[in-house]
């Protein structure tokens, strides 16, 4: 396994060494990685905090964006600066586990085997530990965007996936994007599935979206993707020889 950890944060001063930490006990068996965090504008202790760290773990890399620009761009920064061709993304306040990634990558490696057109292992966070008007909101929204992208994905706006780095970086770049991945996949010719994974309660900081906000864009961007899947076209191609 050779991969790329990428984990966006926003004001995760409590949350870093902690989440590094258990990144690093869970690549114990790769044959090479990388933890690259993206310092999103945070105003708080962050980047010193991560300047630090850099001290006592070679594998980190540090990327910091001097103002906020929103997680999915956070990611495609981070997604940017990999150097091995897998990559897997996590929430840097800790909910989810950085022992689910080896086992992730497992399943994606070996369904390739057969389907060869799968370009994403998507974490599914079938119990979560969210207060429950977190839960009802997200639960009508992924119903709402499954029924209306057709992308089958239970849980898409769970941190821990999986993905090929070069096939994520043909798709189109959008604020927003780390929201509709699988939908983007599927239009673009791959292939995702969901895999359940562990999910914990916050214990440091909290959450920078309030529901509302999530609700607005994620209007606007559906019919935005809704728009791109209407214009998507797949030639199926074949190279012509000479007779």
């Amino acid at each position: 396994m050779k991969i790329s950890v990428v984990v966006p944060v926003h004001n995760e001063a409590g949350n870093i060494v902690p989440l590094i930490e258990e990144i690093v006990n869970a690549m114990g068996q790769a044959d090479a990685y990388e933890i690259i965090y993206v310092d999103d504008g945070s105003n708080d202790r962050t980047e010193a905090i991560l300047k630090q760290a850099l001290r006592d773990f070679p594998a980190l890399r540090v990327i910091r964006h001097q103002q906020s620009c929103g997680q999915s761009t956070a990611i495609y920064t981070g997604v940017k600066a990999a150097n091995y061709p897998w990559i897997a993304t996590l929430d840097g306040d800790g909910q989810n586990d950085p022992a689910d990634i080896p086992r992730l990558y497992d399943v994606l490696i070996r369904k390739n085997e057969t389907k060869g057109d799968l370009w994403m292992v998507a974490g599914w966070r079938n119990k979560r530990y969210d207060s429950s008007w977190r839960l009802f909101s997200s639960k009508v929204a992924n119903g709402v965007r499954s029924r209306l992208l057709g992308d089958n994905t239970p849980d898409t706006g769970c941190g821990l996936k999986v993905f090929s780095r070069d096939n994520f970086l043909g798709l189109p770049y959008f604020d927003h994007m780390h929201r509709f991945l699988p939908a983007l996949i599927l239009r673009a010719g791959g292939q995702v599935i969901s895999e359940p994974v562990n999910h914990r309660s916050r214990t440091s900081g909290h959450s920078k979206y309030g529901t509302l906000d999530r609700l607005w864009a994620g209007v606007i961007d559906l019919f935005g993707v809704i728009w791109l899947q209407n214009r998507a076209k797949l030639p199926v191609i074949k190279e012509v020889e000479a007779d």
